[in-house]
């Protein structure tokens, strides 16, 4: 089999796993408009404003079934299949002191860097979100916030994108290409928040996570960083 070849096979393996998830979202939004129909929502103002007050719920709903697309391939291939592989004794707690410094540079860089330049390209070239709504709309819900992109985001997006796809397709396609791939649909995977904010999350966030994988040889680093850079998120948004 060509490289070519063995590259599509690589990302028709993964593309149904990868997909899901921006579909969970767009069902969970559905949802929670159809419910603030009948909750007495009838103008689309109010409409919009419900779900947009709803957005830590549909969160929740959207790693809930990622964690069972996780349970899926772990009920297939186990632990390795997720990129989860056994260390030798004292690369663990390397590779979790890595992850944590890396995640906290990030979690620094986020309210003096990728916030701003995030609210500077909606003010500047637009977005179909108005700019600081995705924040404003996770205050009201802060502990199912938490839940979501604290408790279960890390280890459910860490699993699916990096240890999951991006092993299977670093192992048929450049390196590059691979990171390149992973961080597309990692993007995509928050085309909720807007266009710039999945712009900004997959060339960025999903870059240096899959960058981050291919050079620790395992998830736990990449997992202690995505969980240590969204705690401080939340403490952010959260003050």
């Amino acid at each position: 089999m060509s490289r070519r070849a063995a590259g599509f096979t690589a990302i028709r393996e993964v593309l149904p796993w990868l997909l899901a998830p921006p579909f969970f979202f767009l069902l969970a939004l559905a949802g929670a408009s159809v419910l603030a129909g009948l909750s007495g929502a009838r103008d689309p103002e109010a409409v919009t404003a419900a779900v947009e007050g709803s957005l830590p719920q549909v969160l929740l709903v959207v790693q809930l079934g990622m964690l069972g697309l996780v349970l899926l391939v772990l009920r297939r291939g186990g632990w390795r299949a997720l990129g989860w592989k056994p260390l030798r004794p004292g690369r663990a707690t390397v590779e979790i002191a890595v992850g944590v410094a890396a995640g906290a540079a990030l979690g620094l860089l986020y309210p003096v860097g990728l916030e701003p330049l995030h609210l500077f390209l909606q003010r500047t070239f637009g977005d179909y979100v108005p700019p600081g709504g995705v924040q404003a709309a996770f205050g009201p819900g802060a502990a199912v916030f938490f839940a979501a992109n604290v408790l279960l985001a890390p280890f459910a997006e860490e699993s699916l994108y990096r240890g999951f796809a991006l092993e299977r397709l670093q192992m048929r396609l450049a390196p590059g290409t691979a990171v390149g791939l992973s961080a597309v649909f990692f993007g995509l995977l928050h085309w909720a928040g807007g266009f710039w904010y999945m712009v900004l999350t997959g060339g960025v966030l999903g870059t240096l996570f899959g960058a981050f994988f291919l050079w620790r040889g395992s998830v736990l680093a990449p997992f202690f960083a995505h969980l240590t850079l969204n705690l401080l998120e939340f403490a952010y948004l959260a003050l």
